[in-house]
């Protein structure tokens, strides 16, 4: 290692030598996938050439060292792939069409025509009539003039106070 250390690449050819199928070994048990053993294991192995130098003999052996990077660096592995897959979960979870009840949605339609129909009660007679024709009929102010036979700034005028009565009566806030 310490010949590794100083960049000698015969002392590395040894090393790789020797240390590769046990390291290949270790990595294969924990990931079950054989190319991604081997992409994991050069990884490994490039970085026992790159950091040979922090290897420390009274801390325990070569091979034990090299087998605790391989270990280390198989488990980061296993956790990326399984933090990917999460991410991949969540996303679909989120991105799937949320449960349409019918039932409910009916129900409050109902309640939103006849909180609209009681709201239009409430109006004068001559703005339910501009409103209906506006907004049922879909006639535009104009239209609306001609058909009730008055003029456009009244029509207008009626309409702002109807829809101003029935956004207040809605509970509508501005």
């Amino acid at each position: 290692m310490a010949r590794v250390s100083h960049g000698d690449r015969d002392a590395f050819t040894h090393l790789y030598d020797t240390l590769a199928p046990t390291v290949f070994g270790i990595i294969i048990k924990i990931l079950r996938d054989r190319a991604q053993s081997q992409e994991v294991a050069q990884e490994v192995m490039i970085d026992l050439w790159r950091q040979a130098a922090r290897y420390r003999p009274e801390r325990g052996t070569v091979m034990a060292w090299v087998a605790t990077i391989a270990h280390r660096r198989a488990v980061d592995r296993v956790r990326s792939a399984q933090a990917s897959s999460n991410r991949e979960h969540a996303t679909a979870v989120r991105d799937q069409p949320r449960p349409f009840d019918e039932v409910a949605e009916e129900v409050e339609s109902r309640l939103e025509s006849e909180q609209v129909r009681r709201c239009l009660e409430s109006l004068t007679e001559l703005q339910r009539q501009a409103v209906t024709l506006a907004y049922y009929q879909g006639l535009t102010y104009r239209a609306v003039a001609e058909k009730l036979g008055s003029p456009l700034a009244t029509i207008k005028t009626r309409m702002r106070d109807g829809l101003i009565r029935l956004r207040d009566c809605m509970g509508v806030s501005v």
